[in-house]
């Protein structure tokens, strides 16, 4: 077997057998990967709480020869302790370790897509803005070829008014080929600034309406393209 040395987050894991667990990781060079942690459920573990949901590590491990590798070494490199002690955060987090569960394809490097993860997982953490999450969503979208049409209507290419966004038309749509969802001019004005360079900028927006329509649209786009509901979405829900 051979041993390599990569960071990752831990995307999801279960138990297997008495004392082991299963982790899933997305990692900065070995896209995700699925590994043994041996031993980590017992009291003296050498892992500790290192590989829980949204930890961030530095890990060795083994590959194995199947699918399943073997972690021999881990260290913390963020904790993200307030992710762990807000439920609200938490589910947050959560959300969007199962969009990039979704997309990351197992063993294909995409350094990008761990770099924006790790980047969310720390302002939200830090800086728990209302609209970090739904600026993940759309950025991600963006990274993964399927970023909503913003500055002109879908159908007849008309730059305004702009009322509507239609997931399966692929963006906004003007009043005379109006069809999807009701959108505001706040809210595709904050969503071209999220993906025009200008995402310090929307995360700064406290316009409750704007926001909680932002976060809407983010969840529904997201849903669509996955075409499945996220379970941690009815977590959020219930909050």
């Amino acid at each position: 077997m051979s041993q390599y040395n990569d960071k990752g987050v831990v995307l999801r894991g279960w138990r297997l057998g008495e004392s082991d667990r299963i982790v899933v990781l997305l990692t900065a060079e070995h896209g995700k990967v699925r590994a043994v942690v041996k031993g980590v459920r017992k009291t003296k573990s050498k892992f500790g709480g290192r590989l829980e949901l949204t930890s961030h590590v530095a890990f060795q491990m083994f590959e194995g020869r199947g699918e399943l590798g073997i972690v021999t070494q881990a260290e913390t490199l963020d904790r993200f302790a307030n992710l762990r002690t807000d439920p609200n955060l938490f589910a947050n987090a959560s959300a969007m370790l199962e969009v990039v569960d979704h997309f990351a394809l197992d063993q294909v490097s995409d350094t990008r897509r761990y770099e924006m993860l790790v980047g969310a997982l720390k302002t939200l953490d830090s800086d728990p803005a209302p609209l970090v999450v739904p600026a993940f969503f759309l950025k991600l979208l963006t990274h993964e070829g399927l970023e909503p049409q913003l500055d002109r209507c879908t159908r007849c290419d008309s730059n305004g008014p702009l009322v509507s966004i239609d997931y399966h038309e692929g963006g906004v749509l003007c009043e005379k080929c109006r069809r999807g969802r009701a959108v505001s001019e706040g809210s595709v004005a904050v969503m071209r600034s999220i993906l025009g360079g200008g995402l310090s900028m929307a995360l700064a927006v406290k316009d409750e309406q704007v926001c909680a329509e932002v976060e809407s649209i983010a969840h529904e786009a997201i849903e669509f393209h996955l075409e499945r509901r996220l379970r941690s979405r009815k977590v959020i829900d219930q909050t």
